[in-house]
C-alpha cells in the first residue's frame, strides 16, 4: 500500500483523544500514529487525509498551518448510530514544489477510491481540488464538480494556477474530464461579469446565495450528481467563524453549510470530499468546531446513502412522461425514496462521451413545472452540453 505520502497524525492530538470518553468519536477512528504506523483499511469506508499546502492562496504571505485544532474538535464528538468504519490517515506535508503535494494528493486520492473508501480532504488552500479532480483521470470517463463558494474562481487559465483560478485550469487542461461544474453559495459581488458570462456560455450551474438560503433543498439533485464536493470557507459568513477566517458579512450560515455537507454525504456519487481554506488563528475554537461538525453531518449522510438509481427494475420507480414547450420530457420517481430524475435523450449525430439516456437527478418541483409547460433549467443545460 504506497501512502508513503502521509505523515502520522500530531502526538499533541492523540495525547488529547486519551482523555476523551470511550464513546467520543476519536475512540473508535482508525489512526495513523507514529507507533503504530497506517492503519488496516479493510473495512474502512471513509479516511481523513489532512494537506498542509497552502503556497497557491493568492494572499500566501510564508505562514504555514496545522490542523490539530479541527481534529481535536472532530475527535471529541459523539457519532450517530452509525455503522461507517472511519480513518484519520494523517496529513500529506507541502512538497518540495506545489506539483509535489499535488501529485501525492492525486495519488492518495486514487488509491483511496479504487478501494470503494471516500476520501475527506482537509486542506489549506482550495487548488487542491485540482488535484482531487485529476484523481479521476483513470478512474471514470466524465467528472462532475461542485464548489460551495462565493466565488466561481474560473479565473484566467493562461496565468499560473492559484486558489482563485483552479477551475479554469481543470476546463482547459487535457484530458478534458470535467462534464459538469456547480457553484452553490456564490455571491454576484465577488464575481466578474466576464466570469457570470462564461459560466452561462459553458452551460454549467450556479446557485447565488440567496436561492441556497431561501430553499436549501435545492442542494440535494445538484449533490445527488456530484463526483466531487469541494467547499471553501470563504463561502460561510464572517459571524460564524474567527477572526482570520472572515471574508464577507454575508454568506452561509453554520445550520446551512451542515445541510449541505449531509446532501453531499447522502449522494450515491460523491467518492471525494474537501473543505478548504481553513486558517487557524489564535481565537480558533469556533472554526475548528464548525470543519468538525460538517464532517460529522458529512459522515452521517454517507451512513443513510440508499441505493436508489437503479432503474432496471421496473418496480423501483414510477415513470411520468409530460410535454413542455414541443418537448417530450421523462420523469422518473424512485419508489424506496420518492427522489426524482428526467431523462436527457441521447444524441446519436454527436460524438460525446455519454453514448446512453443520461438520468439528471432534479426536484418533484421540476416535474410540476414541466406539466405547466415550462422546461427545467437544469434539463437545459444538460441538454446543451450534450449537444456542443
Amino acid at each position: 500500500m504506497n501512502f508513503n505520502f502521509l505523515s502520522p497524525v500530531s502526538d499533541v492530538v492523540l495525547a488529547h483523544n486519551e482523555l476523551l470518553s470511550m464513546q467520543a468519536m476519536g475512540r473508535k477512528l482508525k489512526i495513523n500514529s507514529l507507533q503504530n504506523g497506517i492503519p488496516d483499511l479493510e473495512g474502512v469506508s471513509i479516511a481523513i487525509v489532512g494537506v498542509l499546502e497552502n503556497r497557491n492562496d493568492v494572499n500566501y504571505i510564508g505562514e504555514s498551518f496545522d490542523l490539530n485544532e479541527v481534529r481535536k474538535s472532530f475527535y471529541s464528538l459523539f457519532p450517530g448510530s452509525w455503522n461507517t468504519t472511519i480513518a484519520d490517515l494523517g496529513n500529506i506535508n507541502a512538497g518540495e514544489s506545489v506539483e509535489d503535494t499535488y501529485f501525492a494528493l492525486k495519488t492518495t486520492v486514487s488509491i483511496l477510491i479504487q478501494k470503494k473508501i471516500i476520501p475527506v480532504i482537509l486542506g489549506g488552500s482550495q487548488d487542491l481540488t485540482y488535484a482531487i479532480y485529476r484523481a479521476y483521470d483513470n478512474l471514470i470517463p466524465m467528472v462532475n464538480i461542485v464548489n460551495v463558494d462565493s466565488k466561481f474562481d474560473l479565473g484566467d487559465s493562461t496565468k499560473p494556477i492559484k486558489n482563485t483560478s483552479f477551475v479554469g485550469k481543470i476546463i482547459l487542461d487535457q484530458p478534458y474530464n470535467l462534464f459538469n461544474y456547480a457553484t452553490l453559495g456564490y455571491q454576484t459581488y465577488f464575481n466578474s461579469q466576464e466570469e457570470i458570462d462564461l459560466m452561462e456560455a459553458l452551460y454549467f450551474e450556479s446557485y447565488r446565495l440567496g436561492e441556497v438560503s431561501n430553499d436549501i433543498t435545492i442542494v440535494e439533485p445538484v449533490m445527488r450528481d456530484a463526483n466531487v464536493v469541494s467547499i471553501d470557507m470563504g463561502a460561510i459568513k464572517a459571524s460564524e467563524v474567527s477572526l482570520k477566517q472572515r471574508l464577507s458579512p454575508n454568506g452561509l450560515d453554520g445550520k446551512e453549510i451542515c445541510a449541505v455537507a449531509r446532501y453531499a454525504g447522502i449522494s450515491n456519487k460523491v467518492t471525494a470530499f474537501g473543505v478548504f481554506e481553513y486558517k487557524p488563528s489564535y481565537d480558533d475554537e469556533v472554526t475548528a468546531m464548525l470543519i468538525a461538525q460538517m464532517l460529522w453531518y458529512f459522515v452521517e449522510g454517507v451512513n443513510y446513502r440508499v441505493k436508489d438509481d437503479d432503474f432496471i427494475n421496473d418496480n423501483n420507480h414510477q415513470k411520468f412522461i409530460t410535454l413542455a414547450d414541443s418537448q417530450e420530457l421523462v420523469f422518473y420517481k424512485s419508489t424506496r425514496t420518492g427522489r426524482w430524475w428526467i431523462e436527457i435523450p441521447f444524441l446519436s449525430n454527436v460524438n460525446n462521451k455519454l453514448k446512453k439516456h443520461t438520468l439528471l437527478p432534479c426536484i418533484h418541483q421540476d416535474y410540476i413545472d414541466a406539466c405547466n409547460g415550462k422546461i427545467p433549467d437544469r434539463w437545459y443545460k444538460a441538454y446543451q452540453k450534450n449537444s456542443v
